[in-house]
């Protein structure tokens, strides 16, 4: 039977997944679901929906649930991506706080603040400045949090007073699918190199006397 800490765990990211991909009352439902489930049926539901290992020897349910962050760099979960390098993507935030609050998200499930990889905050700084000059925000605030184990970077233009305490909201997929339009790297069309011309020189022969 799995620990009351990781049933609170496992809860909360489920609740997380559901307002991820779930609006209105179905989400509401859903919600109201994982919260009144016991030990046993939750752990049925984790195992009907292939979101927990079991130890063929012992055949005890390990409790490994995708992560939702995992699951975005993999393209399993939708998500609005405007950027990437190689360690890490750039995606819109779907409860932001503000206007084109954005997240960075380290390709590698990373669970300490120390080992995001540098160029996660390139990225970051990159997204930021992007923002900047589309949006005009009277400052961009680039901090890195830990959700559920996988540690990430919020990018929050601040317009007023806004903080990472400040209220969210859901954001309309259509405003989304607009700001995606607007930050996402552009690919630079390819320009076709122009062919050079050699001058071939002509060699007459020495005239003889």
């Amino acid at each position: 039977m799995l620990p009351p800490e990781q049933i609170t765990q496992i809860k909360q990211q489920l609740i997380k997944q559901i307002e991820a991909t779930f609006s209105g009352d179905k989400r509401q439902s859903l919600i109201q679901q994982v919260q009144g489930m016991n030990a046993e049926q939750l752990g049925q539901f984790l195992m009907q929906n292939d979101l927990i290992k079991t130890d063929s020897s012992s055949q005890i349910p390990q409790a490994s649930p995708q992560c939702i962050f995992c699951s975005i760099v993999s393209g399993q979960a939708q998500s609005y991506k405007i950027d990437e390098n190689k360690d890490s993507i750039a995606i819109l935030e779907i409860n932001p706080i503000s206007k084109a609050h954005s997240l960075i998200i380290p390709k590698q499930h990373i669970s300490e603040s120390e080992k995001i990889p540098q160029t996660a905050f390139t990225l970051s700084k990159k997204i930021a400045k992007k923002i900047k000059t589309k949006f005009k925000p009277k400052d961009v605030l680039i901090s890195s949090s830990n959700f559920m184990g996988h540690v990430i970077i919020n990018i929050l233009p601040i317009y007023k007073d806004e903080t990472l305490d400040s209220q969210r909201h859901r954001a309309n997929p259509k405003n989304l699918e607009k700001l995606q339009r607007q930050l996402e790297k552009k690919s630079k069309p390819k320009t076709a190199k122009k062919l050079e011309t050699k001058k071939e020189k002509i060699r007459l022969p020495n005239r003889i006397p």
